[in-house]
């Protein structure tokens, strides 16, 4: 045991502890009182029903933390990762050969291990609750070719990060920091044309009523996009929702065919004019330029690291240093650190919701449709209306439902 072992699991414990804590608050926050502003949307019994979904939710989700933590740990302790990385070296791959098959197998190994909890909550939480469509089939499918996408896209990414980091010294952080944002870029325009459609079908809206108003709503506020597209979300879940995606005049504007189904023209207009706000407000490139802040920001951490990871890696008894082994270990120990990006992330994405919300009222001929909309949304999908405030600190990349509608109400929209 060296000096970094017990901090190194007191860090990972104290995490683990953290979603506890948050989990157990948010649960304790729950209050039987249906909020004023959902009166007439949710019975009694509904409201009593989607707390029960919470609390389900929140059992699978600590008993999975609880699990993947011990997992990290035993391997820990009990010198799995020494082991795998022994055996990988045993096959004389090289660095960049022996990186991919240490980290493929850890990656699909715990992808394999979570899988029965993936299980428990589609095949029974979701069916308990009227939300899963999703057949065995499908959902083996969609496992199989998400390996596939571990496999081409992690993979291909992980050896072009492990061979420039054997060869580019000390500038090799920023030479990853530049390939990272490019991969990223590409990445964001390649999605809707060849990845998304893997997993659903995108066909253009059919002419009539909706699609009059939407185009007439983007020619007024000047919002261009490539199509307007349905998506078959009723697949796998009755769950309802919307976005955009790509950039330029590649963006696609996506409505789930549930969205489609249960509201009103108006309140879909003004779903679509929020996302039209984030677009107008340059919250888009302003993400994308906080990710490419953050990429670089870790690249250059672990550059640090490798400096000192043979006494990182001898607490996981690695004995001998190598680039994949050190980035399995930075991005485990790095995890909690993460949280705190995570709350900044998080702050300014609310902050974001609430200025798009604002340009959706401020824009929309039906000022009060979004309102009813935010509503309709909570109420289909049994979303908690009263998380507690470490919960939305940590979790939360939009506001609680109710401080959205409070908010409308309370403060002029603008444009």
């Amino acid at each position: 045991m060296n000096a970094y072992h017990l901090p190194v699991a007191a860090l990972l414990i104290g995490h683990y502890l953290l979603g506890v804590v948050a989990e157990w608050l948010n649960l304790r926050h729950l209050t039987t009182e249906l909020p004023t502003e959902f009166k007439g949307y949710y019975d009694p019994e509904k409201y009593r029903r989607s707390q029960e979904y919470l609390r389900d939710n929140a059992r699978l989700e600590l008993l999975t933390d609880t699990f993947r933590t011990a997992i990290v740990l035993g391997f820990m302790f009990l010198g799995g990762f020494a082991f795998l990385d022994r055996t990988v070296r045993s096959l004389g791959l090289g660095p960049v050969g022996s990186g991919l098959v240490f980290c493929g197998i850890l990656l699909l190994g715990m992808r394999l291990l979570m899988l029965p909890f993936s299980i428990y909550h589609t095949f029974v939480i979701e069916e308990r609750y009227g939300f899963n469509k999703t057949s065995l089939g499908t959902f083996v499918l969609d496992f199989l070719k998400s390996v596939l996408l571990m496999v081409l896209i992690g993979g291909g990414t992980l050896a072009v990060l492990f061979w420039i980091f054997e060869r580019a010294g000390a500038a090799a952080w920023l030479y990853c920091w530049a390939a990272m944002i490019a991969f990223q870029t590409v990445l964001v325009w390649l999605a809707p044309y060849v990845i998304m459609p893997l997993f659903n079908k995108f066909l253009p809206l059919p002419p009539g009523e909706l699609r009059t108003a939407l185009e007439n709503y983007a020619r007024e506020q000047h919002f261009h996009f490539r199509d307007l597209f349905t998506m078959d979300g009723s697949r796998r879940s009755t769950k309802t929702n919307a976005f955009f995606t790509g950039f330029g005049r590649s963006r696609r504007v996506v409505l789930f065919d549930t969205l489609i189904e249960r509201h009103s023209v108006p309140e879909l207009v003004a779903i679509v004019a929020h996302e039209a706000g984030h677009w107008k407000k340059h919250h888009v490139p302003f993400a994308l330029l906080r990710s490419a802040f953050f990429s670089g920001l870790t690249f250059y951490l672990f550059a640090l690291f490798l400096k000192r990871g043979a006494s990182f890696l001898n607490a996981f008894q690695i004995e001998q240093t190598s680039v994949y082994a050190s980035l399995v270990i930075f991005s485990i120990i790095y995890g909690p650190q993460a949280t705190a990006v995570g709350i900044i992330e998080n702050a300014i994405s609310r902050a974001h919701e609430y200025e798009a919300d604002a340009f959706a009222v401020a824009t929309c001929e039906t000022p009060e449709a979004l309102a009813e909309a935010l509503k309709k949304l909570s109420v289909e999908n049994l979303s908690n209306l009263t998380p507690h405030p470490l919960k939305v600190l940590l979790d939360y990349s939009h506001p609680p439902v109710l401080a959205r509608l409070r908010r409308l109400t309370t403060r002029k929209p603008t444009v």
